[in-house]
């Protein structure tokens, strides 16, 4: 099994994180490592796998919490792992509770306040994005919490590199242009990955507190799972991070 771990939360000794990818337990195509119910995969398999991950990571099925995602900037604060609920974002001050981000090109974001022991999970796509749902969490972290930027540390996780993703000019007009650039068919590339890290940095979080992962999920087709390069055929990772209760 391969998991994309974060340099930054490798740090923080009582940070659990891990991302997984298309490599573990030998599945294979279409699905791969696929911890997505949603997708056509049996969900059996998808058990098994969410099983093998979480365990890697010293996580079981009734400790992480798992939200619907529906694009939204609907933030959710967590107690507990039992709940089914709609939303993109997690918060929770609970040890030993994992928060889940599904992705398969959609910009992660995984936050840790190390003063008041709070962390934030974001699922930002280009609606979330658009909505900035990024800010909404820190927003809410330091309302409920008393969270501050100097306190935070973040990890922008793989995603889609702006080269490979083109959205229309219609999404392209609800972002700035720094984060566009217009091609020649009249469509544009979009910088998902840069828009979510300037919420940070403009939250106030300093930069050597900010890491980004390099990792393109289109282009890393043995690694990661892309819906933009594979369609309907594409699993889904699961990103998760948790409070060891030291």
């Amino acid at each position: 099994m391969q998991i994309i771990r974060s340099a930054l939360f490798e740090n923080i000794p009582n940070i659990i994180f891990g991302m997984s990818t298309k490599i573990g337990l030998n599945r294979e195509a279409p699905f791969y490592f696929n911890m997505s119910m949603s997708v056509g995969d049996n969900e059996k398999t998808v058990t098994e796998n969410r099983k093998a991950f979480f365990s890697k990571l010293g996580l079981n099925l009734g400790s992480v919490v798992l939200q619907k995602q529906i694009h939204s900037d609907i933030v959710t604060l967590v107690h507990d792992a039992g709940k089914q609920f709609e939303s993109d974002a997690l918060i929770t001050d609970k040890p030993d509770l994992g928060l889940a981000i599904s992705t398969a090109d959609c910009v992660p974001v995984f936050l840790y306040d190390k003063s008041k022991n709070v962390i934030g999970a974001v699922h930002s796509g280009w609606r979330g994005t658009a909505k900035n749902i990024t800010s909404k969490t820190l927003q809410l972290m330091q309302k409920k919490f008393g969270t501050v930027p100097n306190d935070l540390f973040a990890f922008i996780g793989p995603s889609i590199a702006a080269k490979n993703y083109e959205v229309s000019k219609e999404v392209a007009q609800k972002f700035d242009d720094k984060y566009l650039s217009k091609k020649n068919n009249g469509k544009y590339l979009l910088d998902l990955k840069m828009a979510n890290y300037d919420m940070l940095i403009n939250f106030g979080i300093p930069a050597n507190q900010i890491e980004v992962s390099g990792l393109c999920s289109f282009e890393e087709k043995k690694l990661l799972h892309s819906y933009r390069r594979d369609g309907k055929k594409s699993g889904r990772a699961l990103g998760i991070i948790a409070m060891r209760n030291l």
